[in-house]
């Protein structure tokens, strides 16, 4: 077997591994994950969006702080520079 190939295998089942033990720890099993299908994907939606919507608050938060700090940073530079 190619290298390469024994790579991408061994890949896949690390990786494989590893979600398993995620979802093992969020009890999904893969009976409910087939059946549920819709529904699971729609969950994982709604918790990504959930993660994206408490993130953005924060980015928003800091930015007020640190894009005027960035901006005046960048203009003394360009002054400098002439």
């Amino acid at each position: 077997m190619p290298a390469d190939i024994k790579d991408t295998l061994i890949k896949i089942l690390v990786f494989s591994f590893v979600i398993g033990v995620l979802l093992s720890f969020f009890e999904i099993n893969p009976k409910e994950l087939l059946a549920n299908f819709g529904e699971t994907v729609q969950d994982i939606f709604s918790v990504v969006a959930r993660i994206i919507e408490w993130g953005v608050k924060y980015i928003l938060l800091g930015a007020v702080v640190v894009v005027p700090i960035w901006f005046i940073f960048f203009l003394l530079g360009k002054a400098k520079k002439k």
